[in-house]
Order: structure tokens, then C-alpha cells, then sequence
């Protein structure tokens, strides 16, 4: 599995990086998780967008599916080169209104997945768990064989990303403040990430969804106080890392 980097930063796009959104490859596969603002451009640079082979969403936040309305257009206006007659895009049923949108009459069919049972997309198997966010939101668990990556998608800190994040390969968390936020969030500081990373121990942290007015490397020097000997990296766009 090979999971490029397409934009990193929570709520809004800053000086030409965009927000959430993953491209993950294996066998010749090519799947997006989630789809903020500017990475369909991005995601240009790597492949041609018409040949996905599906879409995942976290959640219907807009920093996390900005860019899936022009993704669609991109479908409907150029259809002789698509990689499928239908663009499969896989969201949760807990908002109707946003899930009848992934569905666009010959263009992208709208699934549900749920935190129930796992899914497969194509030779990857997805697991999904709910949230602590003002929306509902899933994080994901891709495995393959042996090897796994796990995605918190946005939340607050909660016990159970502990056992669903347990021993995986790269651990992506919600990183959107320092350590030293005080308060009610709904998102994770760098303290709590390196501690998430430790308590599971993950072969790999990856701090994503930050800040656009704090500096990059106090993130991750932070981070990786509290994960300890957990090799830890912070995201940026164009960031490859092989699982």
C-alpha cells in the first residue's frame, strides 16, 4: 500500500495547501480518502482523477469534502476516459441529505458503509469506527494481509481509538492543536496523539489536519516527545509513505 499526502490542513485551504485528503494505492488500485479543498487538483499531479477507483469519506465536514462536488463534474464532463461507468463513493447514512449527494444519475453511486461490519474495496478490507466530533464522523482501519493503516478522521480523544489503532503500520491523527489546549475540543492535541500512538503501539505516527498558524516542526517536536521512540512525522503535501 503506497498513501500519498494530497492536503493536510483542518477547516480551510492556506498559501496554496489544501485540506484533508489521501490517495491510497495498491495493486494498481487508486482510492481517495476524503476530498477537502484543493485536492482534486492535487491529486492531478499524480493520477488522472478519472481513474479512481473509489471514494471514502470520513465525514460531510466541508475541509473534508470540498472538493467532491467538482470531482463529480470532472466524471460527468469527460466520460469516455473513466476508469468505470459509475464513481463508487463510499459514505455513512447518519446524514441523509449529504449521503444522497454522493449519488449522481451516470456519474458516482453513493454506499453506505457503517461501524458494524468491515467492507472491502477492492483487495483492501475497511473498518470503521465512530467518532467524538460535533457531526458524525468515522474513523477507518485499512488492512491488507498483515499490514494496516489507520485514519482517525476527526475527533476528540477517546479510549477506544487505543484497540482499533492497536499494532497497526501508520496511525494518521487529527492534529489540530498543541499540547497545551485547554478546554472542550473536538479535535486532538499533539499530546494526546503521541500518547495515542504509544498506548497502540503503532509502528508509525502521522500528525495531519493542522494548524495553519503554527509552526509545522513545533507540532511534531511535540508530538514526538509523547510517542517516545515511535518514529513520528508530520504531514505535508506530496508526503509518500509505503506500508
Amino acid at each position: 500500500m503506497l498513501i500519498t499526502v494530497l492536503g493536510y490542513y483542518g477547516g480551510y485551504p492556506y498559501k496554496g495547501h489544501g485540506t484533508s485528503g489521501y490517495l491510497l494505492q495498491d495493486d494498481g488500485k487508486n482510492i481517495l480518502i476524503d476530498c477537502g479543498s484543493g485536492v482534486l487538483n492535487e491529486l492531478s499531479n499524480y493520477i488522472d482523477p478519472l481513474q479512481l477507483d473509489a471514494v471514502v469519506l470520513s465525514h460531510y465536514h466541508h475541509d473534508h469534502t470540498a472538493d467532491l462536488g467538482v470531482l463529480q463534474y470532472n466524471w460527468q464532463l469527460d466520460p469516455t476516459n473513466r476508469k468505470h461507468d459509475l464513481l463508487p463513493i463510499y459514505g455513512h447514512t447518519q446524514d441523509f441529505v449529504n449521503f444522497a449527494q454522493l449519488t449522481m444519475d451516470g456519474v458516482s453511486q453513493g454506499i453506505a458503509y457503517s461501524d458494524y461490519e468491515p467492507i472491502s474495496i477492492e483487495s483492501l478490507q475497511f473498518e470503521f469506527l465512530r467518532t467524538i466530533h460535533p457531526v458524525p464522523a468515522y474513523a477507518m482501519k485499512i488492512t491488507k494481509g498483515s499490514k494496516s493503516i489507520v485514519y482517525t478522521s476527526d475527533t476528540a480523544y477517546f479510549d477506544g481509538l487505543v484497540d482499533f489503532a492497536k499494532d497497526s503500520d501508520l496511525l494518521i491523527t487529527d492534529t489540530n492543536f498543541p499540547e497545551d489546549k485547554a478546554g472542550r475540543i473536538w479535535h486532538m492535541t499533539t499530546k494526546q496523539s503521541g500518547e495515542l500512538a504509544k498506548s497502540a503501539d503503532v509502528k508509525r505516527l502521522m500528525i495531519s489536519h493542522l494548524p495553519q498558524k503554527i509552526d509545522a516542526q513545533t507540532m511534531l517536536k511535540e508530538s514526538q516527545h509523547y510517542a517516545g521512540s515511535i518514529p513520528t512525522i508530520n504531514a505535508f503535501t506530496g508526503l509518500e509513505i509505503e506500508i
